[in-house]
């Protein structure tokens, strides 16, 4: 055989592999160019992103299954589209989103093709790529996004991009009327138009509850009280009812007491769907060491529904403040809860024959802590500190907002009976989604069979008085010890 001949067929077949990968270089090329241009990556991008009104005139390019037009989903939504164009919430001339490629196709299949999709597991920042009221129609199922993605960042996107009377719908996979309110709270520029139960998709989702909104036409249609009540709806109503009952008899082992009944607690979060909430909080207001509360019950026990809480510990007390301040993902808060913006008296009880110094290893022999009014403070006959006190239920209300899920332990020494008339007054308590109370009273003391305490001038009656007070207000309060 020639060489020129063999080397002939190397050429060829060099060209031919060249033209190989070049061919799949040029289509790699191209898939990228749509991927750009739909904002979606900046790591393998040939061409500059195109603008976003370039964006907004082209349609999502959607890559699905062959046999996806054959499932069981695709004719549940398709289904569910052609119910909303009857109903004159879609037309062929909407502009549509969903955070699904396969809701997508169903509304593209059905002649709405001005249909858009962006990945929940793409979506790198709150932002929407897309002008001002640009969308008719925004459909959501449960409205599941990236821990990464601020929730209220999102929302704030759906309400600009969603033009006036434009049509936001949400599935939720619960029926718990709790979750629709946190629902309504969470789109507050909407109007509520209607929510009805509809079969589910499989049998894994035998129902879904499917809320309908239209955005209001004023820029701001936030509920604002008028007075300082919270709302007590027949759910939360309901919701109390299926709490553990209050202690009505005055227990002798308060300690043992707690124990056993800290079996007995009906969480909130055990009895409802709390996934829809732009932000989770933990208080411990009284939080001593980290250890005491918020390290070995709540991190603990507390059910978070896999939700990331952050944790407040409210504290006047220096020995406590390295500890807790070490922690990491906790906010130290180093005053005391009162009812307004003062110095005070922290009196520190201690045994007589104990020493005062403060480490590690005898903080055990620091007693509870009291807080007082710089003038009650001159009978007091223990270890004083002065320390700021400030306005717990201010505070509260600067901090977080209704639609907020917050979880309060309070345990101050006697002084919940100032706090929780100020946080009524002042209309926090219904910011307060649960409360685990401890309600200092005059105990009987181990020491002396038949004498009381005299730290506390309250009585265990006076205690169950306030805790059934607070839940006929509707707050969902625990008994705690």
């Amino acid at each position: 055989m020639k060489p020129s001949f063999v080397k002939n067929i190397f050429l060829r077949l060099l060209i031919f592999f060249i033209f190989l990968f070049l061919l799949r270089f040029a289509y790699i090329i191209s898939f990228n160019r749509d991927f750009c241009n739909h904002s979606y990556s900046s790591n393998f991008c040939f061409f500059s992103k195109t603008s976003s009104s370039s964006l907004q005139r082209q349609s999502s390019q959607i890559t699905f299954l062959p046999n996806f037009r054959g499932s069981t989903e695709y004719d549940f939504y398709s289904k569910i589209f052609q119910d909303f164009i009857f109903h004159g919430f879609l037309s062929p001339n909407s502009s549509s989103f969903s955070l699904s490629s396969s809701h997508v196709i169903a509304l593209k299949d059905l002649g709405i093709n001005q249909s858009f999709s962006l990945s929940s597991g793409i979506i790198s920042a709150s932002n929407l790529p897309f002008s001002d009221q640009f969308f008719d129609f925004m459909f959501f199922h449960k409205f599941d996004l990236p821990s990464s993605i601020p929730v209220l960042g999102f929302v704030g996107e759906i309400g600009r991009t969603l033009k006036p009377s434009g049509v936001l719908v949400i599935h939720i996979e619960t029926k718990d009327f709790y979750a629709f309110r946190s629902v309504l709270k969470l789109f507050d520029f909407c109007n509520f138009v209607e929510a009805r139960d509809i079969p589910g998709p499989s049998p894994s989702i035998p129902s879904i509850r499917q809320i309908i909104l239209k955005k209001s036409r004023n820029s701001m249609n936030k509920i604002h009280r008028e007075d300082n009540e919270c709302s007590v709806s027949g759910y939360k109503i309901q919701l109390i009812k299926n709490l553990e009952p209050l202690i009505e008899k005055e227990p002798l082992k308060p300690w043992s007491t707690l124990k056993r009944n800290l079996k007995n607690v009906k969480y909130l979060s055990s009895m409802v769907d709390i996934s829809f909430k732009p932000r989770y909080a933990y208080i411990d207001v009284g939080a001593r060491s980290y250890g005491s509360s918020i390290g070995s019950w709540f991190n603990e026990r507390y059910p978070k529904q896999n939700k990331t809480f952050e944790d407040f510990a409210i504290e006047a007390d220096k020995s406590f403040h390295r500890e807790l301040q070490a922690k990491k993902g906790v906010k130290l808060l180093p005053y005391a809860a009162w009812v307004r913006n003062e110095t005070l008296f922290f009196e520190i009880n201690r045994e007589p024959t104990k020493t005062i110094e403060v480490n590690k290893r005898n903080r055990g022999n620091r007693g509870m802590g009291r807080i007082q009014p710089v003038q009650s403070s001159i009978n007091f006959e223990g270890n004083v500190d002065k320390i700021r006190g400030f306005d717990f239920a201010e505070w509260l209300k600067g901090e977080f907002e209704e639609r907020d899920f917050v979880v309060v332990k309070m345990d101050v020494e006697g002084t919940e009976f100032q706090l929780i008339p100020r946080l009524i007054e002042t209309g926090a308590i219904c910011l307060i989604d649960e409360m685990f109370l401890e309600c200092h009273y005059n105990r009987w003391q181990k020491c002396c069979p038949g004498i009381r305490s005299p730290k506390y001038d309250k009585t265990y009656d006076q205690c169950l008085n306030l805790l059934s007070s607070l839940r006929k207000r509707g707050l969902l309060v625990h008994q705690w010890w």
